[in-house]
């Protein structure tokens, strides 16, 4: 739900203002970007960032072991085994899950999660 509310508020910003060619001087070179200009993010970095923004003490991403996509079966898992976990997006691929809580979860299922999954701790990074 939260992936579609996300999709559908990207997809909405994301058109450009209209431009009026009749107002446009004639002599207007087309501007090219610099080598300095930020690339695009991944979508990876998109969703973290996104968890980033909830400024949550903790990050975690999840990974399957064996590096296939996850599954619904992955995600029941993951919120039974972390429960304090507030925000859960998933990347397009389906292959990372990244969680944003206040909650340290080594002090939780943390070690159960590791045993199925790769947990890897992005909390100030």
């Amino acid at each position: 739900m939260l992936l579609l509310v996300l999709i559908l508020l990207l997809g909405g910003c994301s058109g450009s203002a209209p431009t009026n060619s009749e107002n446009s001087p004639a002599s207007a070179t087309p501007v090219s970007s610099s080598p300095s200009s930020p690339s695009p993010l991944s979508n990876f970095e998109e969703r973290l960032q996104f968890v980033r923004n909830g400024q949550y003490t903790y990050i975690w991403v999840f990974s399957r072991k064996d590096g296939k996509p996850l599954e619904p079966a992955d995600s029941i898992f993951l919120r039974a085994n972390a429960p304090q976990v507030v925000d859960w997006v998933t990347t397009d691929d389906m292959k990372k899950a990244i969680g944003g809580t206040n909650f340290n979860l080594e002090e939780g299922n943390l070690e159960v999660l590791k045993k199925r999954y790769v947990a890897e701790d992005y909390s100030g990074k």
